[in-house]
């Protein structure tokens, strides 16, 4: 007899799509209310995330835009998904999140991440970035660490108001790199199964099985990140995710459009290649009515060990997106 599939916490990830016919000021603006929106559901978290040169998305100044989501919501955890370390100096991020926790105790998560979230001339404008920095993770995560840790565990150099605040930290990851790294400093790790899926199975497994228990963490902790575009019906999630396919084709694309409304068909819009492409990077969809959607959670859950689920949407009307995250916890909480 099969085991009932428990559910398991929601959370989200915004990337603060712009879309066609609005300005980022709006984006802004759908952010916060989604949040908002998100804390009445019953989310656990809600994640924003750090790209650069890129009109599609404001998600640049990561921090800031955390305090704004604090600043507007009551009770959600809300953090980084993620802070791109290599773009950063780790004193600088604990200066910041340190005065957002001060600002905002006990609500706070810092995801981390080991890409620039950027091409290589972007990243070299932000920081002094070289290859080097990237191979510096694993140094920057331990440094940004110690920053947060007590007085009497500080060096020279020391970040206020970090100092003692003890900001949660997770380990970001697209590949198997950040799974060793999160298991060996015993860390929370988050998969960003929504557009790498290829390595998420072994991925966690790697994890789980050399997780270290730490002074952070006792027992391992997987979020797995997916896309979910729910409806009504399967027809109307079929032609809102459209809007998603859009995104994805312009990542294969390297286009730069703002996010589109949704369209009857994508039969002509892309081609074979393109087609298996953004489909390849979009594998972990779930798409439905609350019925699919339900039926599509009890695969996941029973198949991969997963603690906490993460979404994120690229659906065109902020309403029909809001409907979708709510369409979502239903499914999940009705397991």
């Amino acid at each position: 007899m099969n085991q009932p599939i428990k559910p398991v916490p929601l959370s989200i990830l915004d990337l603060v799509p712009v879309r066609e016919g609005h300005t980022s000021k709006e984006a802004l603006e759908d952010m916060v209310e989604l949040a908002q929106h998100a804390e009445k559901l019953g989310y656990q978290r809600f994640w924003l995330s750090e790209h650069h040169n890129t009109p599609t998305l404001v998600s640049s100044a990561t921090s800031i835009l955390i305090s704004k989501v604090l600043d507007h919501t009551n009770s959600i955890q809300v953090g980084s998904g993620g802070i791109m370390l290599p773009n950063h100096s780790p004193l600088v991020i604990a200066e910041q999140f340190g005065t957002l926790e001060t600002m905002y105790p006990n609500r706070l998560n810092l995801g981390l991440g080991r890409a620039p979230g950027t091409d290589m001339q972007t990243a070299h404008a932000l920081r002094r970035t070289t290859q080097e920095t990237a191979f510096a993770f694993p140094q920057d995560v331990t440094e940004l660490q110690n920053y947060f840790k007590p007085l009497d565990s500080q060096g020279t150099v020391q970040a206020y108001p970090g100092v003692g605040t003890e900001v949660p930290i997770f380990i970001l990851g697209s590949s198997t790199s950040s799974a060793h790294l999160a298991a060996r400093r015993g860390l929370p790790y988050a998969f960003a199964a929504h557009f790498a899926p290829q390595h998420l199975e072994q991925a966690i497994e790697i994890y789980r099985s050399q997780f270290e228990p730490s002074e952070y963490l006792e027992e391992p902790y997987v979020i797995v990140c997916v896309n979910a575009i729910a409806g009504e019906t399967d027809e109307e999630a079929r032609k809102l995710a459209t809007s998603s396919d859009l995104f994805y084709l312009n990542v294969v694309r390297g286009t730069k459009n703002l996010l589109q409304p949704p369209v009857d068909t994508m039969d002509g819009v892309w081609n074979f290649y393109e087609e298996n492409m953004a489909r390849g990077m979009s594998r972990y969809t779930l798409k439905g009515s609350q019925a699919a959607i339900s039926g599509q959670l009890k695969e996941l859950l029973n198949r991969l060990p997963i603690d906490e689920l993460m979404a994120v949407s690229y659906i065109y009307d902020q309403d029909k997106r809001k409907r979708s995250y709510e369409i979502l916890k239903q499914a999940m909480d009705q397991l």
